[in-house]
């Protein structure tokens, strides 16, 4: 998404200017061309030879710079950016824009520019929270302009609360959203992912080897093409997308609740979870003790419920997509699965191949359509079948608009 991409980096005159150190490598990792703009007050708190290094590109900090305006300018910077990013962006700044002053290389590019702008706000609690920023900031945002909210936290004026700029990896996530087609702009997108935990008593659990990295990418990819995103996730080590309501859950039983809650509005509804078929009919209060003699504990098992088919069987319109990870006989068990669950699209892989199993960051995947079609796609990163699965989605959806 970022890969030769040229991006703007605005670096105006903040305490959280150093972040922008760490997001210009985020962004150059990423693979994008990046070009820095400092202001005055930004070179007392970083000097432009950390972001000049760092970059490998020339950092621009005066407007009437001969040299610079011969080479790259405040026009050809404007014209030739793919996204604008203002990390951090200070209140004396957003006012500026706000109120159309251009007086200087960074505010006359913002306001040249034709590509996407986005502000990472950082200041004091009270400065964020005064309503002549507020109002400077929705007048940009009812113009288009982007907004990232600071965060909460300690800020190094000493005070407690908003105005913190945020994690660059989260402004990088911004920055990637950015970028991508809104093709699931005003769409409701609900996921599920990861195992399911089923006690047998307070220490022991029934489960399963899923990761959750599947569902999470597939949340994630569907954030970035702005849809309002919930994961429903049973216990997994992966932190919640930005941008995604994260909704945690133990067993089959709490994830069936949650799923039902959420699907009430929902256009898309994807099961990548990996929910145990079977709990144990008892949960016993107390450690079940083996014992130095005598029989093994006997576990009564029943079956959970079948979320999907109930999905399938009380389906409204929205697009159901199923998963299904299989060990042998993939297309046979996958049409099965497809037709008894009543889905629109169901994704099989054969967790047993290389490269396909449970937490590993790629995938192999055949995709299955109720009508008779399917897809057999490469072995790919996760993240990139989850862009795939966006645009089938995408494409399903207009189909039935």
């Amino acid at each position: 998404m970022l890969q030769g991409k040229r991006i703007v980096l605005g670096i105006s005159g903040g305490i959280a200017a150093y972040k922008g150190v760490e997001l210009l490598r985020l962004l150059v990792k990423a693979g994008a061309e990046v070009h820095v703009i400092m202001t005055r007050n930004a070179q007392e708190f970083v000097t432009p030879l950390t972001f000049q290094t760092l970059s490998g590109n020339p950092v621009h900090t005066d407007l009437f710079n001969l040299y610079q305006e011969q080479e790259i300018g405040h026009i050809s910077l404007a014209d030739r950016a793919d996204l604008l990013v203002i990390a951090p962006a200070t209140a004396n700044l957003v006012g500026k824009i706000a109120g159309g002053i251009a007086d200087d290389l960074l505010t006359t590019t913002i306001m040249a520019t034709k590509a996407p702008v986005l502000f990472a706000p950082a200041m004091n609690v009270n400065m964020w929270e005064n309503p002549i920023y507020q109002r400077n900031q929705q007048t940009l945002t009812d113009l288009g302009y982007h907004f990232l909210a600071p965060v909460r936290g300690e800020l190094a004026c000493g005070w407690e609360g908003e105005g913190k700029l945020p994690d660059p990896q989260r402004i990088l996530d911004e920055c990637r959203r950015c970028l991508t087609p809104q093709r699931l702009a005003g769409r409701k997108v609900v996921v599920t992912a990861g195992p399911t935990r089923e006690e047998i008593d307070p220490v022991r659990y029934l489960s399963n080897h899923s990761s959750g990295k599947m569902g999470y990418a597939i949340a994630a990819a569907a954030w970035r093409h702005g849809a309002d995103v919930t994961l429903v996730s049973g216990p997994c080590a992966l932190a919640a997308p930005a941008g995604v309501r994260l909704v945690a859950v133990d067993s089959a039983v709490a994830m069936r609740k949650a799923v039902l809650d959420e699907t009430g509005s929902a256009d898309i509804v994807v099961k990548a979870a990996a929910v145990a078929d079977y709990r144990p009919k008892q949960r016993a209060s107390q450690k079940m003790k083996k014992g130095n003699d005598g029989p093994t504990p006997p576990v009564e098992l029943v079956r959970n419920p079948d979320i999907l088919a109930e999905l399938g069987e009380g389906k409204r319109d929205y697009l159901l997509v199923g998963f299904a990870a299989e060990t042998n006989d993939l297309e046979e068990n996958a049409r099965a699965k497809l037709q008894a669950k009543n889905c629109d699209l169901l994704v099989a892989n054969d967790v047993s191949a290389e490269g396909c199993g449970f937490e590993v960051d790629t995938n192999q995947v055949t995709v299955f359509s109720k009508d008779g079609r399917n897809e057999k796609w490469p072995c790919l990163g996760k993240d990139e079948v989850a862009e795939r699965l966006i645009d089938l989605f995408a494409g399903q959806l207009g189909a039935a608009g």
